[in-house]
């Protein structure tokens, strides 16, 4: 069993995205990433299929040559090799799911 609180112990960061592991399962890993207004993660991709759910807050999604305003309660399914890229419109949490085959240092290091 895995177990997570998705409120409890955030961070926002003025500079940049906080990534957190909230806990990882025999086929997937979760992931909050704590976005500060105005913050952004630059255009990136993964080689596996990710799911992104807006916890809190709102966010503008950059994806095939258009940007969606994705607000609380939102969920976005990405196939791999899907360019993408998101900027905080307001103090924000994400949910992150990737596969287990993923790694969590390549969502690391589209922050800096």
């Amino acid at each position: 069993m895995a177990q997570a609180l998705l409120y409890k112990e955030v961070v926002f960061n003025e500079d940049k995205p906080v990534i957190s592991v909230l806990f990882e399962t025999n086929f997937t890993k979760e992931i909050r990433i704590a976005m500060h207004k105005g913050t952004e993660m630059a255009k990136h991709q993964t080689s596996f299929p990710i799911v992104i759910e807006i916890v809190d807050g709102e966010i503008n999604f950059g994806v095939n040559g258009e940007v969606l305003n994705l607000k609380k309660g939102a969920l976005i399914a990405l196939d791999g090799g899907v360019p993408h890229d998101l900027k905080a419109e307001e103090n924000s949490i994400i949910r992150l799911t990737l596969t287990k085959y993923d790694e969590t240092s390549r969502v690391e290091k589209t922050i800096g």
